[in-house]
């Protein structure tokens, strides 16, 4: 994929405010089956989780925070490694059906170009980052000028259709991120919109901006 988006791809929107992770799997996993049989269309659910770090296949046992955090720790079937939930956080869930020609890894990079898009738009310029060999993924948005990642992403895809997403962290509490090792990266610094941009946009324009970059309006 070019770094540009190419071609369209409407989703339809669905919204909702904080919503608890093992919940969320549980209506996300019905999205996909509705997907699986055209039930439904292309989706994007927007929300936020209370605090949890999620893990994914690859995350090793060191990478893992203190229990004595008291923050819930839950496996998790996407790709990707150890990532962090939390308020003042936008999480998107991408139920999509994958194109003929198209796999999970180039639709992921079609989200890291969608999710540098909004980020434009919203005074933060912005990048993803191709993995040279050998290294850890860099699956993902960063900032461009300083560096540092905003927004993670994990997914999979059965029977053609994509499940879990990105979480773009907006101006949420950043110190968990400290309290384990996020993405297989010690030395990655998270950050987030309230971090970088000084006059940061409201949440709610957030979703705005991030909506309209996934081409996802409600139906």
């Amino acid at each position: 994929m070019s770094e540009r988006i190419v071609r369209a791809r409407p989703l339809a929107l669905i919204e909702d405010d904080l919503v608890d992770y093992e919940k969320a799997m549980e209506s996300m996993a019905e999205l996909v089956a509705a997907r699986q049989q055209d039930e439904r269309p292309d989706t994007l659910w927007l929300l936020s989780h209370p605090q949890v770090f999620t893990v994914g296949r690859r995350t090793l046992p060191e990478h893992l925070p203190d229990p004595e955090r008291g923050i819930p720790v839950v496996a998790t079937g996407r790709g990707g490694q150890l990532t962090y939930h939390g308020p003042g956080q936008l999480v998107g869930y991408l139920i999509v059906k994958l194109r003929p020609d198209e796999g999970v890894v180039d639709y992921v990079r079609e989200v890291e170009l969608r999710l540098v898009e909004a980020l434009g738009e919203l005074g933060l310029a912005a990048e993803r980052r191709d993995t040279p060999p050998g290294s850890e993924l860099l699956t993902g948005v960063w900032t461009r000028d300083t560096g540092r990642k905003i927004a993670s992403i994990g997914m999979r895809a059965g029977r053609g259709v994509t499940s879990h997403g990105f979480a773009l962290n907006v101006d949420g509490d950043l110190d968990p991120w400290h309290y384990a090792v996020p993405c297989g990266m010690p030395e990655v610094e998270m950050t987030s919109l309230v971090n970088e941009v000084a006059s940061a946009p409201d949440a709610e324009r957030v979703r705005r901006v991030v909506a309209g970059a996934f081409e996802a309006s409600s139906i």
